[in-house]
C-alpha cells in the first residue's frame, strides 16, 4: 500500500488531522492506524472558545457534541460564573464523523511494528510506503521527564428528572480533597443526562475506578440527582510535567518522524487540555508545502520547542501545586486563582500569558507557604520531597 500520509495512532491529533487535510487538501491519500479496537478511544476533550486562534474556532466548534455559554468553579470560600463559550468533543461522535467521511481511509486493530519516516510495517507483515509518516501513538514517559498526573474517572449518567444545570460546572472543589487537589467536573449534556467526573492531581497514573465511582455516586446523591442508568464510563491518567528538558522528550521520537499529539508534549502541562495544541498541529500538517516527512519533523519539532520552553511556568506552578502546599490544601492554589481577572484566566487556559500575567499569579498573598514555594522555584523536584 502507498498513500501520502500516513497517521500512526488514531487518537485526538491524528483524527484532527485527517479531517483538516480532508478540508484542505482532499486530493491526499491519508490512512489513520490505529492499534486499539476504536478510533479515539473512550474519552471527552473539551476546550474554551478563546483558546482557539479564530480562524480555527468555526471547523473545532462544528465536531463539538455540546456548547454552553459560560461555565461555573466552585470552591469552599469562593464560587464563580465565568463567561465564553465552552465546548466539548466526544470520542465516539468524532470517530463517527470521521467513519462517515472518509470511511476507507480508517483501520482499527492495526499494530504498528516498525516506524520510519518513509513508511511503516504492521504486525501482520504488510508494508505501508508514504511520503508523510506522523506519530501520533501517545505518552511513554521518556527518561529525564518527571511527571505528576492527573486522573480521572468520568461516568456519563441518565437521572430520573432533570438535573437543572444549564451550562458546565468545571471545576468543584468543595468536596472532600483525600490527600491532594480533588475535584468533580459535571458536564449536562441533555435535562437528563449529565457527565460526571471525579479529578485528582496525584503521584501515581493508578486509577481507582471503584473509589471513584463511589464518589460520584454519593456527589450525586447530596445534590439530589438520582442515577438510573450509567450509559458509559472513562478514565484517563494524564501527564502533569513537573520538570524535564525538551531534549529528554525529543530523544524518545521515532528519528526523522513527524510527531503529534500528547507523545510530542503537545498539550497544557498544568490543565492537560490537549485539544487547542492538536487543532494548531492540524492546522501546520494540512498547510505543508511539502508534505512530507523531512519537511515537516522539524516544523513540528519547532512547535513542541516553543511550547516545551514557553510552558515552564506551567511546570513551576505544577511543582508548587504538588510539594509547596499541604495535600488537602492544595486547592487554595485554584481557589485563589479564579479570584483573578478573566481575561488572565483566559489567556491561562489558552496558553497565552504574558510577563504581566506570570507576575500577577506569583505575587501577593501566597496561597502556599513561601520558603516551600522558594524551593520549587529551580527545575527541579525540592530535596524535600524526595
Amino acid at each position: 500500500m502507498t498513500v501520502d500520509v500516513a497517521l500512526v495512532g488514531g487518537g485526538l491529533a491524528n483524527l484532527l488531522i485527517a479531517w483538516r487535510l480532508a478540508d484542505l487538501r482532499p486530493a491526499t491519500s491519508f490512512r489513520i492506524f490505529e492499534a486499539g479496537p476504536v478510533l479515539g478511544g473512550n474519552h471527552t476533550w473539551s476546550f474554551h472558545g478563546s483558546d482557539l486562534d479564530p480562524a480555527s474556532l468555526p471547523w473545532v466548534a462544528d465536531l463539538a457534541r455540546a456548547t454552553w455559554e459560560g461555565y461555573e468553579v466552585r470552591f469552599p470560600t469562593l464560587s464563580r460564573t465565568l463567561s465564553g463559550r465552552y465546548h466539548s468533543i466526544g470520542s465516539a461522535e468524532l470517530a463517527s464523523r470521521c467513519r462517515g467521511r472518509f470511511p476507507d481511509r480508517l483501520e482499527t486493530n492495526a499494530r504498528v511494528t516498525q516506524l520510519t519516516p518513509t513508511g511503516l510495517v504492521l504486525a501482520d507483515g504488510s508494508r505501508v510506503e508514504a511520503r508523510c509518516v506522523i506519530d501520533g501513538r501517545g505518552w511513554e514517559s521518556p527518561p529525564g521527564i518527571e511527571v505528576g498526573y492527573q486522573r480521572f474517572v468520568g461516568l456519563e449518567v441518565r437521572l430520573a428528572r432533570p438535573h437543572g444545570l444549564t451550562r458546565p460546572l468545571i471545576m468543584d472543589a468543595t468536596v472532600a480533597q483525600e490527600g491532594g487537589y480533588r475535584f468533580m467536573y459535571a458536564v449536562p449534556l441533555g435535562p437528563e443526562l449529565l457527565l460526571l467526573e471525579d479529578t485528582a492531581y496525584t503521584d501515581r497514573p493508578e486509577i481507582p475506578i471503584e473509589d471513584s465511582r463511589r464518589a460520584i455516586e454519593r456527589y450525586a446523591t447530596a445534590r439530589g440527582w438520582n442515577i438510573v442508568e450509567v450509559v458509559r464510563t472513562e478514565s484517563g491518567a494524564l501527564p502533569i510535567p513537573l520538570t524535564g528538558a525538551i531534549d529528554s522528550l525529543m530523544r524518545s521520537w521515532v528519528p526523522g518522524v513527524p510527531t503529534v499529539g500528547v507523545r510530542a508534549g503537545l498539550f497544557h502541562a498544568t490543565t492537560g487540555y490537549s485539544l487547542p495544541h492538536a487543532v494548531q498541529a492540524a492546522e501546520l500538517v494540512a498547510t505543508a508545502d511539502p508534505l512530507d516527512s523531512a519537511s515537516l519533523a522539524p516544523v513540528l519539532a519547532r512547535l513542541t520547542t516553543t511550547v516545551w520552553r514557553r510552558q515552564r511556568f506551567f511546570r513551576l506552578l505544577n511543582r508548587m501545586l504538588f510539594f509547596a502546599a499541604a495535600p488537602n490544601e492544595r486547592y487554595r492554589v485554584l481557589e485563589r486563582f479564579y479570584r483573578l481577572g478573566e481575561g488572565l484566566i483566559e489567556r491561562f487556559y489558552a496558553d497565552r500569558l504574558t510577563p504581566w500575567d506570570r507576575l500577577r499569579l506569583v505575587t501577593g498573598r501566597p496561597p502556599v507557604p513561601l520558603l516551600r514555594g522558594l524551593a520549587c522555584l529551580p527545575e527541579r523536584i525540592p530535596s524535600s520531597s524526595r
